[in-house]
C-alpha cells in the first residue's frame, strides 16, 4: 500500500469514527478514556461549555478538530460561578439540541456531567491561586466570588479530561486571561487557544444569554458592538476617561443600561490611565438589556516589539 493510499484510508476512517459521537456523564470514565488515549499517543482537544451551544462554541470546536485526534466538548452548568441562584436557574439548558449541534460539527466525546461526577460529596476541589487584581476587576468587581468558580471548574475539567489543548473564546477576555494565569501557576501541561469573538450580522456578541432577548432586544443589542467600534476607530481624539465617560453615556437608554465601560491592560488587566504606558489596551463593557446581563470587548490597541 502506497503512503498516499495509506493516507486516505486513515483520513477516511477518522471520518467514520467522528460520526459515532459519544455522550459521556462519568467523569471516572472520561478520565480512564483519557488516559488511554494518551497511552496510544492521540492529542486531545478540549472546549468546556455550560451548553445553550451556538456557532461561537462551534467556532471553538473547529480548530480543535483540525489540532487533535479527539476533540470533546463539556457541557456542565457550573453552580459555583453564579452569584445569583436565580441567575443559575435562568440559564438554558439544551442537551439534545447541544448534541445535535456537535455531532454535526464531528465532536467525538460530549462530557455531561452531573454535580456529583464534578464535585463528588467530600472532595475539596477549592483552588489556592494568587490572582491579585486580576479577579477584583471588570467582571470580578461586579460578580465577586465569580473567578473562584470559574478556576474551580476549569482545573476539575482538565485535571479528568486531561487535554493537550483547550479552547476558550474572546468574548470571555478577563476569564481565559486568568485562565492563563492558573496554567502558569500550576505548571499544567495544557495550551490555551484563544479564538475570535463570534458576532450576529448587527455585530452583537453571540452568547447563550442572547436566547433570552427578545427580537426587539437583539436588534437593540447592536449598540454595543457599535460603541465599542466607535471608540476603536476614534481613539486619538480623547482621553480614557473622556471615552469612559462618553461610552456610559452611549449606552444609556430606555432599553439599555451599562454596569461598566472600562479599558484594561491586555496582559495584566490593570485598569488604564495614560495610555502611553501600555501597549496592549482592550475595552470591556457589560450592558444590560431585556433584563439579560451581556458583556463585550474589543482590542483597542496592540503594540508588540520583535
Amino acid at each position: 500500500m502506497t503512503r498516499k493510499v495509506r493516507k486516505r484510508r486513515q483520513s477516511l476512517e477518522q471520518c467514520i469514527a467522528r460520526f459515532n459521537m459519544k455522550i459521556v456523564n462519568d467523569a471516572n470514565e472520561l478520565h480512564a478514556m483519557a488516559k488511554a488515549w494518551k497511552a496510544q499517543g492521540k492529542t486531545i482537544g478540549f472546549t468546556p461549555t455550560m451548553g445553550a451551544l451556538h456557532k461561537g462554541h462551534i467556532s471553538l470546536v473547529a480548530p480543535s478538530l483540525k489540532e487533535n485526534d479527539i476533540s470533546i466538548v463539556s457541557i456542565f452548568v457550573n453552580p459555583t460561578q453564579f452569584n445569583e441562584s436565580s441567575d443559575l436557574e435562568k440559564y438554558p439548558r439544551t442537551l439534545d439540541e447541544d448534541a445535535a449541534l456537535c455531532e454535526a460539527a464531528g465532536v467525538d466525546i460530549i462530557f455531561a456531567p452531573g454535580v456529583n461526577d464534578v464535585y463528588p460529596e467530600g472532595a475539596d476541589y477549592s483552588v489556592d491561586l494568587p490572582l491579585g487584581n486580576m479577579a477584583t476587576v471588570l467582571e470580578g468587581e461586579h460578580r465577586p466570588g465569580h473567578f473562584e468558580g470559574v478556576i474551580q471548574v476549569v482545573k476539575r475539567l482538565l485535571e479528568i479530561c486531561i487535554p493537550d489543548h483547550l479552547y476558550m473564546g474572546q468574548k470571555d477576555f478577563q476569564q481565559f486571561s486568568i485562565i492563563q494565569r492558573m496554567i502558569d501557576y500550576f505548571e499544567m501541561p495544557v495550551t490555551l487557544r484563544v479564538c475570535p469573538i463570534k458576532r450576529a450580522y448587527n455585530g452583537l456578541a453571540l452568547s447563550s444569554r442572547n436566547q433570552r432577548l427578545s427580537k426587539e432586544g437583539k436588534l437593540l443589542g447592536s449598540i454595543i458592538y457599535s460603541t465599542l467600534c466607535y471608540v476603536k476607530e476614534n481613539f486619538e481624539e480623547k482621553s480614557i476617561a473622556e471615552w469612559r465617560e462618553w461610552a456610559m453615556l452611549e449606552l444609556t437608554n430606555d432599553w439599555s443600561t451599562p454596569e461598566y465601560f472600562e479599558f484594561s491592560d491586555g496582559q495584566t488587566l490593570e485598569t488604564v490611565h495614560d495610555t502611553s504606558k501600555h501597549d496592549y489596551i482592550v475595552a470591556s463593557t457589560a450592558v444590560w438589556i431585556d433584563e439579560v446581563r451581556l458583556i463585550d470587548n474589543m482590542t483597542i490597541k496592540q503594540e508588540f516589539s520583535n
